[in-house]
């Protein structure tokens, strides 16, 4: 039987306060402990999302927001689902490494024309870069698809750089819970691509 008379009331409150504490995660580090309440601030400040990692004494493994007692302090509707979200742009992409190597084919004829008129040979040096016209449309494609899910309310942190072309395409669509079609057509228009070099 415990004796309540020896039970220190600050040891109490001590162990209280330490279970409520919160930890939580951002840009791949451990912060805290903080309080629930700060944990509120920081939502509303849109420092964390619902999506943002949280553990606490008594729990067994880190956890969404969403699935804690503080997913009442998120305010704000959730992000667009992949049925709502505007794929244009990311099949667009899908199809960029042919895309691209149409434009350098282009970009190649006209730098030939130019060549021809000014009877000079065609600079070899400036057509070995032409290639830079493809990784740049990758780049600006994957860019704009980016800010265009951000203001559908999604964390795109999780999607990866938007430069790395393939790896934002496959976390895109695992995010968003779509097939991952658009992955697969930009990986063969690629390899087609290689292929035909």
């Amino acid at each position: 039987m415990i004796d309540d008379k020896n039970i220190n009331p600050e040891t109490i409150d001590k162990a209280e306060k330490e279970a409520s504490m919160w930890f939580y995660e951002k840009n791949g580090q451990r912060l805290g402990p903080i309080s629930g309440k700060e944990i509120e601030i920081m939502l509303m400040n849109k420092e964390l999302n619902n999506e943002s990692f949280v553990w606490k004494e008594g729990m067994s493994d880190w956890v969404k927001i969403e699935y804690t007692e503080l997913k009442c302090h998120f305010s704000g509707p959730p992000p667009l689902t992949g049925d709502a979200v505007n794929n244009t742009y990311i099949w667009i992409l899908a199809f960029a490494p042919i895309i691209g190597e149409i434009l350098e084919s282009i970009f190649g004829f006209f730098v030939g024309i130019i060549a021809g008129i000014i009877n000079s040979p065609a600079p070899l040096g400036f057509l070995a870069f032409s290639w830079v016209i493809t990784v740049v449309l990758n780049i600006v494609l994957a860019t704009i698809d980016e800010k265009k899910l951000k203001i559908a309310g999604h964390d795109t942190s999780k999607m990866g750089q938007a430069w790395l072309v393939p790896v934002y395409m496959f976390k895109r669509a695992k995010v968003l819970k779509q097939n991952l079609a658009y992955f697969i057509v930009w990986c063969v228009c690629f390899g087609l691509i290689i292929l035909w070099i």
